[in-house]
């Protein structure tokens, strides 16, 4: 933990501090637990133990697989606590379920124990706000007090969410800053949905606790079969994901752009295909070790990514290539596009290490953009590719860091008209 950033350090001491304060103060407060928060602790208790037990085996390899924010499915467990137990007894599930995830969890233990430290203040913030929202009597709710304490349990499962995004995002930010940005810090879209739905089953599982306690069994089933259905998810999302750059692999890019050409041709719509190669990658790579030209590929994709509209699509090529999908795009936008990508590339200052680890800034580069529309410069997602890595050949040729216009379609035949620089064979599509 001591060889990490000065700031990172800092706020987690400060932030464990602060946490480990309320939890005492929420602790010392709390009203005495009864009898029947005790059965239902035992009854919470018993099903995360056999949730986490039952799959073991998944969540090690979920955690195994790295490059992304990891979603822990135990808030369907933790978030009844937290509504429906007494602030002690929360705390005690939230110990009991970690102590048990330290076993599948292979992490430094300052992670381990700040992650711990972070469902406990989760859980007691959503506890007391809801506990301060009034009294709860399930038992005796008319339909339009439903209604309102559906929107409590809204309330405290978006404060659990919430509390835990700003306390671990934070840490994860500091921990390396110049590889920090939205995805990585906050998660994909995907991964807060799946998040969401968690607490959700929290919430049920919490109704179920109270009305008929004995289906909470039925939820332990449930958990299983969802721990299961995550994995798959995520290890379709692997399948279609560049693991060093977390920017859409050829497989997953091309089917993105085969749906999208389905889509334009049906409505008569132009799209268009950048390919970005970064010029000199080469000298990157010799210059300051592998490792560097790692740290620029991935600050490359981010940049794509944060420059490029929520519709595109990123992906990376192969080596130091890049491809964004436009789709409704003509020729003068795809244009414009590819220009601002440019700008943005040669703005780009990449905090990495040098051969001998020493920090270094690699700054000054350019990329050489082609840009080639569908059905202008070819009818097939194969021709529109080749059109725009003919046009990178081009701008290569021309000097580079520059955007270049794919010359159009042949008017028949299979061949280039005389005159035309040859196209290079595109020979990773399926990569």
């Amino acid at each position: 933990m001591w060889r990490r950033p000065k700031r990172f350090v800092a706020f987690l001491l400060v932030s464990e501090l602060i946490a480990v304060a309320w939890l005492v103060v929420a602790f010392v407060n709390a009203t005495l637990p009864s009898g029947l928060d005790w059965a239902r602790f035992a009854i919470l208790t018993a099903g995360a133990t056999a949730h986490i037990q039952l799959t073991r085996r998944q969540e090690e390899r979920r955690r195994n697989a790295g490059g992304r924010v990891l979603i822990d499915l135990t808030a369907v467990w933790i978030v009844p606590a937290a509504i429906i137990l007494p602030a002690p007894l929360t705390i005690l599930v939230v110990g009991l379920v970690r102590a048990q995830r330290w076993f599948v969890a292979r992490r430094p233990a300052h992670n381990f124990v700040y992650s711990t430290v972070a469902h406990m203040l989760a859980a007691t913030l959503a506890h007391q706000v809801y506990v301060e929202l009034g009294p709860h009597d399930w038992g005796a709710l008319s339909f339009g007090a439903s209604l309102a304490e559906f929107g409590w349990l809204l309330v405290a499962g978006l404060i659990y969410e919430v509390v835990q995004i700003l306390y671990i995002g934070t840490v994860i930010a500091l921990s390396a800053p110049e590889n920090a940005n939205v995805r990585s810090v906050l998660g994909s879209p995907a991964d807060n949905v799946l998040e969401a739905i968690t607490i959700g089953l929290g919430a049920v599982t919490a109704l179920l606790l109270v009305i008929m306690p004995p289906t909470v069994a039925i939820m332990a089933v449930v958990t299983v079969v969802f721990n299961r259905l995550a994995e798959i998810e995520q290890l379709q999302a692997d399948v279609r994901t560049d693991p060093k750059t977390q920017v859409a692999n050829m497989r997953g890019w091309t089917e993105s752009a085969e749906r999208a050409l389905a889509r334009a041709t049906k409505a008569a719509d132009p799209m268009a295909v950048l390919m970005i190669d970064l010029d000199h990658f080469k000298w990157i790579n010799d210059t300051y070790g592998h490792p560097a030209g790692d740290d620029v590929l991935r600050n490359l994709a981010q940049l794509l990514d944060e420059v490029t509209r929520p519709s595109d699509v990123v992906g990376r090529f192969g080596g130091e290539e890049f491809l964004v999908l436009l789709p409704d795009t003509d020729q003068a936008a795809a244009t414009v596009a590819g220009e601002r990508i440019r700008s943005a590339v040669a703005g780009l200052r990449i905090v990495t290490t040098t051969k001998r680890g020493d920090q270094t800034v690699v700054s000054g580069r350019t990329a050489s953009i082609g840009v080639a529309v569908f059905p202008d410069h070819g009818e097939t997602l194969a021709s529109v590719m080749q059109a725009a890595d003919a046009a990178v050949y081009e701008a290569k040729e021309g000097g580079r860091n520059q955007v270049r216009i794919a010359r159009a379609a042949p008017a028949s035949g299979p061949g280039a008209p005389d005159g035309q620089a040859p196209e290079r064979e595109i020979d990773h599509l399926s990569r």
